[in-house]
């Protein structure tokens, strides 16, 4: 086994895992998983730049990490960056500040290259199954993007395309600086015609209806099972593999875009840092779910980090 530490910064959170990986056998055993919300995509769709504020909160979560990952003793550091870094015109200065504090550059990695590690972590476990049909469509509902993977043990076609959560709420959803509470009938119509418009995009590459089953990863899907589950707080163990019928995807996404700020804020399992994009989120899921025909979605809480450490430990 190796130990190694993966990082994953993404548009609105950044996550570690440290764990003691064994590529040959795709054993994975966590010592140390944990997120931040930092935000670092905070305007950037608007000004094409990374807001001096989500930097700091950004290298703060960066300088924790740090020290968890001294304390446990990892061999290898991986640090990818995905949708918001790639986009930030000012990117040099975010390169800059994770080298000074982690001794690491972050790979910003491209979208090809993000769906295939989001495809490896999320089935590497699943192989073997036999209640789950090939080929997968794993889909991972980031902040800035979302990734599309069709693949049996190999991926077959991949796209990223631009309707993250967080990019969603802040092109359709804000009025006046603020987050619509709740968002308006016109506003949820612009945002399902500019996810339908991406999911005719991702179409052109990834064969989205030949899947047979879905795998949905990150914060919106896992988030959305755990409020299928009516859950009394976030639990990893009943949210990982646990499956949500569309009729209840459908049913939750309905009832977030027709909530206040401070009813999304009452449920149980929500994180404080979802609470204004969940709403988008879920609706990408059910669009997805609408498009492929898909029944239920298989949510995973093994994702892009686990492929991350996955790589990491192989190379």
């Amino acid at each position: 086994m190796t130990r190694v530490a993966a990082i994953d910064c993404g548009t609105n959170s950044i996550r570690l895992l440290v764990a003691d990986v064994t590529p040959e056998t795709g054993e994975l055993v966590d010592l140390d998983r944990r997120m931040t919300i930092v935000r670092l995509g905070q305007g950037v769709d608007k000004t094409g730049r990374l807001a001096p504020e989500a930097l700091e909160r950004t290298f703060a979560a960066c300088r924790e990490y740090a020290a968890v990952i001294k304390e446990l003793g990892a061999e290898r550091l991986r640090f990818v960056a995905t949708s918001a870094s790639r986009d930030a015109s000012n990117r040099d200065d975010f390169v800059r500040g994770v080298l000074d504090i982690l001794g690491v550059e972050p790979e910003v990695v491209t979208g090809d290259e993000e769906a295939e590690l989001s495809f490896t972590g999320a089935t590497k476990e699943l192989t073997g199954r036999d209640d789950l049909a090939k080929p997968y469509l794993v889909v991972d509902i980031g902040g800035g993007s979302t990734e599309f993977v069709v693949g049996d043990d190999q991926v077959r076609a991949a796209r990223s395309v631009d309707i993250g959560c967080v990019r969603m709420t802040e092109r359709h959803l804000v009025h006046d600086g603020k987050v619509s509470d709740p968002p308006t009938p016109d506003q949820v119509t612009a945002m399902r015609a500019d996810i339908e418009a991406a999911l005719d995009l991702a179409e052109e590459t990834v064969p989205l209806r030949e899947a047979r089953t879905l795998v949905g990863l990150a914060g919106s899907v896992t988030t959305v099972s755990a409020i299928a589950q009516n859950l009394p707080e976030y639990d990893t163990a009943a949210i990982h593999h646990s499956r949500v019928p569309y009729d209840r995807v459908r049913e939750i996404s309905t009832s977030l875009l027709h909530s206040t700020h401070a009813e999304r804020a009452a449920i149980p399992s929500m994180h404080p840092g979802r609470v204004d994009v969940i709403g988008a989120g879920a609706l990408v899921l059910l669009a997805i779910m609408e498009r492929t025909g898909a029944t239920e979605v298989v949510v995973s809480e093994h994702d892009i980090l686990d492929g991350i450490a996955f790589q990491a430990a192989g190379e």
